[in-house]
């Protein structure tokens, strides 16, 4: 798309024991609000951990003062279930390629939903850094490393399934744009 209005597809997944252990992927129309701020709107499908679950999806996404990239987005599951994320990422220039990107999100849910690994309110923290090389601006390998912990509810349910609530992992992936 164009500055005004773009298609955005994200995806992630993680890999264990050579099968994929989970996976989000969104498709999402982005449309700008201002000259920093972006409406989106579109639909997220997340599969691997109990059944599959269809969402729509909307929310805000923008760069605020001091380069720091926002973004809050709600989401409404077609069995009721509810949940919002929120992410806010920062970008240190090493050089005019290199860059490092600490990034934090946060994930909650509103009701409890144990065979999808959904615990009610904050859910989940997610925080880490990935260094990336932009071998264009529009195509940048990173490798990087997170901290991921589960809180409340979805604690609870790990501590029953005698599962770690905490786990730091490396991640390796492209990010890329046309």
């Amino acid at each position: 798309g164009r500055d005004y209005s773009r298609v955005v597809l994200r995806a992630e997944g993680d890999i264990e024991h050579g099968r994929l252990a989970e996976a989000s992927t969104e498709l999402l129309w982005r449309h700008a609000l201002t000259g920093f701020w972006n409406r989106d709107l579109g639909i997220r499908y997340d599969a691997g951990h109990g059944p599959g679950q269809g969402w729509l999806a909307a929310g805000v996404s923008g760069l605020a003062p001091y380069w720091l990239e926002l973004g809050a987005t709600a989401y409404l599951g077609y069995d009721g279930q509810t949940a919002l994320v929120l992410e806010a990422e920062y970008e240190i220039l090493f050089t005019q390629r290199l860059v490092l990107q600490p990034a934090i999100e946060l994930t909650a849910y509103g009701s409890n939903d144990a065979e999808r690994g959904q615990g009610r309110g904050l859910s989940d923290v997610v925080t880490g850094a990935r260094l990336r090389y932009e071998i264009s601006r529009q195509f940048a390998p990173y490798l990087g490393w997170e901290w991921q912990a589960s809180l409340g509810e979805r604690a609870n349910q790990l501590r029953e399934e005698h599962e770690a609530t905490q786990e730091n992992r490396w991640v390796a992936g492209i990010r890329f744009w046309f």
